[in-house]
């Protein structure tokens, strides 16, 4: 029943904004862009998600830097003739109803309502953009549907510092939700939001990890969220989930106990990484029965010459000699020659261009160059002899082509690095 109800609900995923926070990184694209694991897009893994739970009508809503995002799904996400299934993008315009941009995740549906309103089925799912998990929608469908749920959102369990950057739910022992607060900065703040005993014994809830945060994933019925986004309420955590909750709505808890990250931060994309390459990863993209998509390139496979590689994850299409790389993942079409890179990301290049321009290094890393702890990003000329460490350990800088964001040195995408440079 669950399984033939799945292919109903209607997926609305959002584009995300500005993405400040992971600056530079989205300074040329959306943050559901920014490529990850060496090959992906992060907005691969809801789609993906989406696509093996058997939810495949979707709809992407964009507003900020969208072209590469764009591109990217046109060119991978195409559905058989005769499936019911397709991944709609629907970019912040101008309309008679609204002359304004998406003023946040709420007022983003909201200004898409009619579009998702008219599709069939009175089931909304709405997802992130910028996360990284695995998770089958059904079960969520399910308690959705066994519990007669007006919304239900996704939680997991979370540290006292870690839900100052969440919502924050309060669930009664039957797993409903009866408060909810949108990032608790303090103590004074999350004051009582602790789960019970009784609760937290049955979801196996370890004594340092006391709180329910919410993942940002919610299921509605679509009467509801229509309902629900009549007024001028712009943010889903700040503003619509808690006036459901107030206003005495079957609001549910769905408890997930994966592996979850919110992609929000350079350090939490930099540890997220970090993650995929330890001896005994807490996630990889690795399953076979659920396999994460992204855009095929027919890239041949990487050629290497004298390299040692440790714990190292290494994308096709690379060209890498008398190099050392360890705990790092190298993306696509990356070229490097007697480098060192351990601990770091470097996300490849679009296209294999043999000539530099007048002056500049050759496309990849060059000879002699040292990277550590770091994040390249696509298409860049590092030249000889190069160090990109953060020796001084400093939390924020910039120069020329680089900057350094909560202590992690990022090369720009495109940027050209000229020999000797010392970050």
């Amino acid at each position: 029943m669950t399984w033939n109800r799945a292919a109903d609900v209607i997926v609305v995923i959002l584009g995300g904004g500005r993405g400040a926070r992971l600056e530079p990184l989205t300074r040329l694209r959306s943050k559901p862009a920014v490529p990850i694991a060496g090959k992906y897009r992060l907005i691969d893994i809801p789609i993906s998600n989406a696509i093996h739970s058997g939810m495949e009508r979707m709809f992407v809503l964009t507003q900020y830097n969208s072209v590469s995002l764009h591109r990217h799904i046109v060119r991978t996400y195409k559905f058989d003739l005769f499936s019911r299934g397709f991944v709609q993008l629907l970019a912040a315009q101008q309309t008679a109803a609204s002359m304004g941009w998406f003023q946040g995740t709420a007022d983003a549906v909201r200004q898409n309502l009619e579009i998702i309103d008219e599709t069939r089925g009175d089931l909304v799912l709405v997802l992130a953009g910028d996360h990284m998990y695995r998770m089958d929608f059904r079960q969520l469908l399910q308690q959705h549907l066994e519990q007669a749920a007006d919304v239900t959102i996704s939680v997991l369990p979370c540290s006292p510092e870690e839900i100052a950057g969440y919502g924050a739910v309060r669930v009664d022992g039957d797993g409903r939700i009866v408060e909810f607060r949108e990032k608790p900065a303090d103590t004074e703040a999350r004051e009582g939001m602790q789960v019970s005993p009784l609760l937290a014994d049955r979801w196996r809830m370890t004594a340092d990890r006391p709180y329910l945060a919410s993942m940002g994933i919610y299921m509605f019925r679509k009467s509801v969220l229509v309902e629900a986004l009549s007024g001028q309420e712009t943010d889903f955590g700040h503003h619509v989930i808690p006036a459901c909750v107030r206003d005495d709505r079957n609001v549910r808890a769905f408890h997930f106990d994966g592996y979850w990250r919110d992609i929000g931060t350079m350090r939490a994309f930099y540890d997220a990484h970090m993650d995929l390459v330890r001896p005994s990863p807490p996630f990889n993209f690795n399953d076979p029965e659920w396999p994460f998509y992204t855009h095929p390139r027919y890239l041949p496979g990487s050629r290497l010459n004298g390299v040692r590689v440790i714990r190292s994850i290494l994308s096709e299409g690379a060209t890498i000699v008398d190099s050392m790389i360890e705990d790092s993942i190298i993306g696509v079409r990356t070229m490097m020659r007697q480098a060192t890179v351990r601990r770091s990301l470097i996300m490849g290049s679009d296209p294999y261009t043999p000539d530099p321009p007048p002056g500049a290094p050759p496309l990849g890393i060059g000879e002699g160059t040292l990277i550590q702890d770091a994040i390249v990003d696509k298409n860049a000329r590092i030249g000889r002899n190069v160090r990109i460490l953060n020796k001084g350990g400093v939390a924020e800088a910039e120069g020329p082509g680089w900057m350094i964001r909560d202590g992690i040195p990022c090369v720009l995408k495109n940027a050209v690095i000229p020999d000797d440079t010392t970050i």
